[in-house]
């Protein structure tokens, strides 16, 4: 049994790469100098032309379906977790912040009127 599946497998492997020299072969090398550059710049049109549409297709076929997923995937699995922490540290601090907040209030109160005074003591010298 062995023998006869190893021999079918040497048959195919020999048989199955001659079908492909049975094909019309499609590609043909240039001659001349002239011809290879025709054949170039032919190919560069060619690939000017259809290039952007086989990159966007791609894009839109495989590339953003993929980041899709993964955004759609840390915004349930990742993203509570993130909020919750930030929002834990926000209820914290929220009692200092307003302190500070309170001083920073008072210390600009207390220097406006000084600030007020010498951009005025300066627009008179400016008019002198």
């Amino acid at each position: 049994m062995i023998k006869k599946i190893i021999l079918i497998i040497v048959i195919f492997g020999l048989l199955l790469p001659s079908f492909s020299f049975a094909q019309p072969q499609s590609f043909q090398t240039p001659e001349t100098l002239e011809g290879a550059k025709e054949m170039g710049e032919k190919a560069l049109g060619t690939t000017q032309e259809k290039l952007p549409g086989i990159l966007e297709k791609i894009w839109k076929e495989d590339v953003l379906p993929i980041w899709e997923k993964m955004y759609n995937w840390f915004l349930i699995n990742i993203w509570p977790k993130i909020e919750s922490w930030f929002k834990e540290e926000v209820e914290k601090r929220k009692p200092i912040i307003e302190e500070e907040f309170k001083k920073e209030k008072e210390e600009v109160k207390e220097e406006l009127p000084e600030v007020t005074k010498s951009l005025w003591e300066k627009l008179k010298e400016l008019t002198r």
